[in-house]
């Protein structure tokens, strides 16, 4: 036995060497396909998003073909290949159902394209700009750089938000004064901080200044204006620090909330 099983791998080491020199060269023109792929992608001036998610299927099917390769240099039957990958197939297909659903949403993700690499999203509570799209999730990155993996088959299922996609937003801020302020004081100066930003839009519409509610403790005044898209955060921040800075020089007080307790004489 023990020189019949010598005489079978002494038979084997040519099918082994064969299988092993596959699976290297198949490593190496993977690599250089993709590689290539990057290239004429990048000149063609492909999206990115395109770009990643073709990458990644291009990997995954490589990898396949080589597989089946080294295994027919190792003569196994193609029959039995076709066959194990058949069964195996159908055996993977019922247990990982969610990650097919993963594959398809990455192909609706693609084609519908509700959004694209680098555009900021929200989706199911998850917000953050979008790094990658692959064959079976989509990568975000959020503010403090965290790295968020959701299934392709979630994001395609799911309302998305996406706060990048238009070139221009329109901000909403609410302010709150004093009601013994005076209020046409108070918009003015709101206007006067606006209007000394040479960022604001007036399409499609002029910025929009309004005394909007009439709460406890104190006058609302809303402020709607049109903003560049990538300006959005650092002119909301300087809106609110400026308008603050501004009622405090002119005596416009923004009043903590207030209850007012009466208590009956006694008798």
């Amino acid at each position: 036995m023990i020189e019949r099983f010598l005489n079978y791998i002494e038979n084997m080491i040519p099918s082994l060497i064969g299988a092993a020199i596959i699976l290297i060269a198949g490593y190496f023109v993977t690599k250089l396909t993709l590689k290539l792929m990057t290239k004429g992608l990048t000149l063609k001036h492909v999206d990115t998003t395109i770009h990643k998610f073709l990458m990644s299927v291009v990997r995954v099917t490589f990898t396949i073909i080589i597989a089946v390769m080294a295994l027919t240099v190792l003569k196994v039957p193609m029959t039995s290949i076709v066959t194990a990958i058949g069964t195996a197939g159908l055996a993977i297909g019922l247990a990982l159902q969610d990650s097919l659903s993963n594959v398809a949403g990455g192909f609706i993700i693609l084609f519908s394209k509700p959004f694209k690499c680098g555009d900021y999203i929200s989706i199911n509570g998850e917000e953050g700009t979008v790094d990658m799209i692959s064959i079976l999730y989509t990568r975000l990155l959020t503010i403090e750089n965290k790295a968020v993996m959701i299934p392709n088959g979630t994001v395609s299922k799911a309302t998305i938000v996406n706060l990048t996609a238009e070139e221009k937003r329109r901000l909403e801020l609410k302010f709150s004064i004093s009601y013994s302020d005076d209020h046409h004081k108070a918009m003015d100066i709101i206007r006067n901080v606006i209007t000394a930003d040479s960022r604001i839009l007036h399409e499609p519409d002029e910025p929009l200044i309004a005394m909007c509610e009439h709460q406890d403790s104190a006058i609302i005044l809303l402020l709607r204006v049109w903003v560049p898209t990538e300006q959005y955060w650092d002119m909301r921040f300087k809106f609110i620090e400026e308008v603050k800075e501004q009622f405090d020089a002119n005596g416009i007080t923004i009043p903590f909330n207030q209850l007012d307790v009466h208590l009956p004489s006694a008798q």
